[in-house]
């Protein structure tokens, strides 16, 4: 518990900075999988897919929640295994 209110706010602030954190991080995983999967069954709707988890990668690395060598380098895994399938 922490002893001075400036503490105390920095603490709750933290605490929501995380949770909002962690949503845009999970959503991103999210999609990320659901893309792998699209790709490793061999759909067609998958170049639809990857617009959507670029977006959500690129929002991230706005955010601050993921790096931006990070984001490149998940974008450019993604569009590997996509180019591949053709």
């Amino acid at each position: 518990m922490p002893n001075k209110q400036s503490a105390a706010n920095a603490l709750r602030k933290a605490v929501k900075r995380n949770a909002a954190n962690k949503k845009v991080s999970n959503k991103l995983k999210d999609l990320v999988k659901t893309s792998l999967k699209q790709i490793k069954a061999g759909e067609k709707q998958v170049k639809e897919e990857y617009t959507k988890t670029i977006k959500a990668i690129d929002k991230a690395t706005k955010k601050g929640v993921i790096k931006k060598n990070t984001a490149s380098r998940k974008k450019s895994r993604l569009m590997k295994k996509i180019n591949a399938l053709k």
